[in-house]
């Protein structure tokens, strides 16, 4: 069923922070799709003002260029807000490693700005961006909710320090709060450039070019990728979920498991390429594995994963065809 069968308010007003962003755009775009009015709070440091620009001539679409770590810019934002989806963050594990003070100041900060500006203005539920990396060291597979190990970077911690706020905003300000640990997603607007860029849109944009692509590692590591329709019926059926269900982290991924090399010549075949790729040295910070278990999401959230690994690359090799 997917989600834009939902039905919300007539009036509901959704705030996206990190909006410019991939998964904040993507959640504007549904919104907007499914007729709902939607504000879109980001400081375009790591969004794109393309990804603004493709809905300012939308009726219901408002920009604020602003920043999570004021909390009046967040005070501001939220008035008059029925939903939060606070996607605002600054993503990778290597970059976090090098940056640990303005993480601490972006991640933890600026959500817990959020939250606060979300309880004083009275919003209904409060859905936010948390990640797989807090399950750090733990061996077991797949991941399941409550057995987390030892963390591995700082902006893993920033993730399990927001869904600890996220906990303590529910039990004592009853803040509707529900953490979404997405797991490798991917899909259209993903940013293929910089040396943070994800995986699969890097190895694309490359292989497209003719260029040689580099694995960090033997690219046996296994990762569970969702593509981006997934997370967006994750977040929006959060808004709808019970009070039971609030103060908890959810894993929001596909369930299966993908080795990076397998991914790296479906990629080839898809795009025609015979391009062998290059052998870099293993990333610090990096787990070899992590694949989800979902059954939480599926029974309290009423989550499905309808898009499947295959289905959802598919998707985005034509996307990337038609855009890069």
């Amino acid at each position: 069923m997917g989600y834009k069968h939902l039905k919300f308010e007539d009036n509901a007003v959704f705030l996206v922070t990190g909006g410019a962003g991939f998964i904040g755009s993507n959640l504007c775009e549904a919104l907007l799709d499914m007729g709902y009015t939607v504000r879109c709070l980001d400081n375009l440091s790591t969004g794109k003002q393309k990804n603004v620009d493709m809905f300012l001539e939308h009726p219901n679409y408002t920009f604020i260029k602003g920043d999570i770590r004021d909390l009046d810019t967040c005070l501001n934002a939220c008035d008059g807000v029925t939903y939060v989806l606070n996607q605002a963050a600054w993503g990778s594990v290597p970059r976090s490693i090098e940056m640990p003070l303005f993480y601490e100041e972006v991640n933890i900060r600026g959500t817990l700005n959020m939250m606060e500006a979300a309880r004083q203005k009275g919003v209904k539920k409060f859905v936010y961006a948390s990640s797989s990396s807090v399950y750090g060291d733990h061996p077991v597979l797949p991941k399941v909710e409550g057995q987390e190990g030892n963390l591995l970077s700082p902006y893993a911690l920033t993730k399990r320090v927001c869904e600890e706020y996220g906990k303590l905003y529910t039990k004592l300000y009853g803040l509707d709060t529900y953490g979404m640990r997405y797991f490798n997603v991917f899909g259209r607007r993903q940013d293929p450039d910089g040396a943070y860029a994800a995986v699969i849109p890097k190895f694309i944009k490359m292989l497209l070019n003719g260029e040689q692509p580099t694995i960090n590692g033997d690219g046996k590591q296994s990762r569970d990728f969702t593509y981006i329709e997934n997370v967006i019926e994750a977040n929006l059926k959060a808004c709808m979920a019970s009070h039971e269900a609030a103060g908890q982290a959810y894993n929001i991924a596909y369930g299966g498991r993908e080795f990076l090399l397998d991914i790296y010549y479906h990629l080839t075949e898809a795009l025609g390429s015979n391009i062998e790729p290059n052998f870099g040295p293993d990333r610090a910070g990096d787990i070899k594995h992590s694949n989800a278990d979902i059954s939480k999401a599926k029974k309290l959230l009423g989550y499905e994963a309808e898009w499947s690994f295959e289905m959802g690359i598919a998707e985005a090799i034509n996307w990337y065809k038609e855009n890069l």
